[in-house]
């Protein structure tokens, strides 16, 4: 119905993105009236949301003209956001900003370093700087939850911890549990991605890929790939992650450092 109004492709896509973001705003309004509140949150993921793709669109257009290794340079950039997003996520924890960007950067990193290697991955910019970006996002995602997860476990069980300790126990071994509980939580989004692949949904590469006249065989196989290096990405940046909380939980003497209403930005 949008298009009888709007003719154009600029004035369509700002329309398009009002209505979405009405609709967005709508549900965190009914999440009101049972005393959640997200608005402020909303309203700035929102214009933070829509200014940076715009922004990203824009430099996408003069990457296209320039040299193959910028994009590396971008997609570096990337990781130091979203390891600055995943701190942001982590109150609580100390170094979360170190230990967010270092296991993206392993995770998400050496995946698009070895398959842009193996041939996977193109060189190309148009399609090293999407797909290099999904990557990104989900391990950020899911270093995101690893932390929280971990965090929460461990102050609900400080006293079991602090028991543990006094016995003898190494740190690493009394929040061995809460990390490994963290990793195999944190996974659930990527696995559930790969069984409802097809199912469910049908993502934006593999339509991306049948709208510029791929092969849909191809296509389906390639999405497949994608996904399966999302998880690939995910597993080993969660991983990273879980292994650098474990030191990073306790001072030199060995004392809990994550506590209840502690917060360490």
């Amino acid at each position: 119905m949008l298009n009888m109004f709007f003719r154009g492709p600029l004035q369509l896509g700002i329309a398009q993105a009002a209505v979405t973001a009405l609709a967005a705003m709508i549900v965190v309004l009914l999440a009101r009236s049972r005393n959640i509140h997200l608005e402020s949150d909303l309203a700035l993921a929102l214009l933070r949301g829509a200014v940076q793709i715009v922004a990203v669109g824009s430099i996408l257009g003069i990457l296209l003209r320039s040299p193959r290794w910028t994009g590396g340079l971008l997609l570096a950039a990337m990781i130091l956001a979203a390891g600055t997003i995943s701190r942001r996520r982590a109150k609580g924890l100390p170094a979360a900003f170190e230990i967010s960007t270092y296991a993206i950067a392993c995770g998400a990193g050496s995946v698009i370093a070895v398959m842009t290697l193996l041939g996977v991955i193109d060189t190309a910019i148009t399609s090293l700087i999407p797909i290099g970006s999904m990557l990104i996002a989900n391990a950020m995602n899911t270093n995101g939850l690893t932390l929280n997860r971990f965090r929460a476990d461990v102050i609900a069980h400080t006293g079991e911890i602090e028991t543990a300790l006094a016995l003898g126990a190494a740190p690493k071994q009394s929040v061995a549990p809460y990390s490994e509980a963290s990793f195999e939580a944190s996974l659930i989004p990527a696995i559930d991605s790969l069984r409802s692949l097809g199912i469910v949904w049908i993502p934006g590469v593999m339509a991306g890929m049948l709208l510029s006249g791929a092969s849909p065989f191809y296509a389906a196989i390639y999405q497949f790939v994608v996904v399966a290096m999302i998880f690939t990405a995910s597993g080993l940046t969660s991983l990273v992650s879980t292994l650098l909380i474990q030191t990073h939980a306790f001072t030199p003497a060995e004392q809990l450092v994550i506590r209840p209403g502690l917060a360490i930005q």
